[in-house]
């Protein structure tokens, strides 16, 4: 088996370095982990030579080192402590991608989430905002989850299946938080469970369930306003931007769409220009059906802030939607130019090159969906477009 010479160093410093992949990866491809590689100031490197500082061992390939062509030259370089065999978990470590003894799995984007659950993407970022979900790590301001965070969502999609609002689940959470401060996360932290319209502990005190435990009071609705001081949005006139943007979440929490327009114009009219306000803004205007107002909202926070992928992917879709299909490829094609591993960005421009009856295109981003993440809520989907005869 492949020996992990650096386990006990679980931060480790890769700059300069020069690094080998050896075998298949079970969480990038090679591509992306290159990418990130570089992006730690080390080298990689193709080649399993005298050069290489640093070795990987994909976990889906752990076999012995001669079987892995490691020479007996190397093996005795890594016994003198001039070379590191790793695993691929460690890698991950050491590129700050994910905490210390955290297993490997599959990242999610909110997109992805919004189809896997079936809830739209404003409320997974809705749950981004209010910390009830965290990103294991962001890619030029594009949150990406992992298998803790999905299991999170999957609680709170169940919560509103089963009847309860955004904002009920919201405040019921916060008043665990109240109730017993050290636990900041009571999805995360606590057992819980939905009965009625009620989140109950299964543990701790304060709750009761059927058996005669200590019940937490969430019934009195009147007390919530009291206890959490919440004021109506038309009760004061917002004097500064931020608080412009927090009248938006607001009024957008309630599906108030077109006060929360106009609250973010506000904010942008006092703040200025701005890539994140806009962005919102354009997202709460394509969610109100103004189409061509969203569309020109994209372009002016890719104007500001030529990274924001999301916007380039979201302007591509709308302009899919609008029947743009030949701009909306453009629009994919550079969000993909920003950051080719982004596949929320593949699976749309594969979807709008078959509708454009470009096929033959079409298949390298459906095949990059399934490289990327075999695991997405697109993956089936890709394999059928790659497969048509299988269906």
């Amino acid at each position: 088996m492949a020996t992990d010479w650096a386990k006990s160093n679980e931060t480790g410093d890769l700059s300069g370095k020069r690094v080998a992949i050896v075998g298949k990866l079970a969480g990038m491809t090679r591509r992306e982990v290159f990418t990130a590689l570089r992006e730690a100031d080390a080298t990689p490197s193709d080649k399993i030579d005298e050069r290489v500082d640093v070795i990987v061992f994909g976990e889906n390939d752990l076999t012995g080192l001669g079987d892995q062509g490691i020479s007996p030259e190397l093996q005795e370089k890594a016994a003198a402590g001039d070379l590191k065999f790793i695993s691929e978990t460690t890698l991950w470590q050491w590129l700050g991608l994910i905490e210390p003894h955290q297993k490997l799995h599959r990242l999610y984007t909110p997109a992805m989430l919004s189809d896997l659950l079936g809830v739209s993407k404003s409320i997974i970022r809705r749950w981004h905002r209010r910390g009830l979900i965290v990103p294991a790590r962001q890619v030029r301001s594009l949150p990406y989850f992992d298998y803790r965070e999905v299991a999170t969502a999957k609680q709170l999609a169940a919560m509103l299946a089963s009847g309860l609002s955004p904002d009920r689940i919201e405040r019921q959470l916060s008043a665990i938080s109240e109730y017993l401060p050290d636990v900041q996360r009571p999805l995360v932290q606590l057992s819980v469970m939905v009965e009625g319209r009620d989140i109950l502990l299964r543990q701790g005190e304060g709750l009761v369930e059927p058996g005669g435990q200590m019940r937490f009071d969430f019934d009195r609705d009147e007390d919530f306003s009291d206890e959490f001081n919440v004021v109506d949005p038309a009760s004061y006139e917002p004097e500064t931007a931020e608080q412009w943007d927090a009248r938006a979440a607001d009024y957008e929490d309630d599906e108030q769409l077109e006060e929360a327009i106009r609250c973010l114009r506000s904010s942008l009219a006092i703040g200025g220009a701005n890539a994140e306000r806009s962005f919102r803004l354009a997202e709460l205007l394509y969610r109100a059906g103004h189409l061509h107002n969203a569309i020109e909202r994209y372009h002016t926070a890719i104007e500001l802030d030529p990274d924001m992928i999301e916007a380039r992917a979201n302007l591509g879709c709308v302009l899919a939607e609008s029947g743009q299909l030949v701009e909306a490829v453009t629009a994919l094609r550079e969000a993909i130019e920003v950051y080719d591993d982004y596949c929320d960005a593949h699976y749309h421009l594969a979807r709008t090159l078959d509708e454009l009856g470009r096929e033959r295109e079409a298949a390298s981003h459906w095949q990059k969906c399934l490289e990327l993440n075999p695991d997405s809520p697109w993956a089936d989907e890709a394999y059928q477009r790659l497969n048509p005869e299988e269906d």
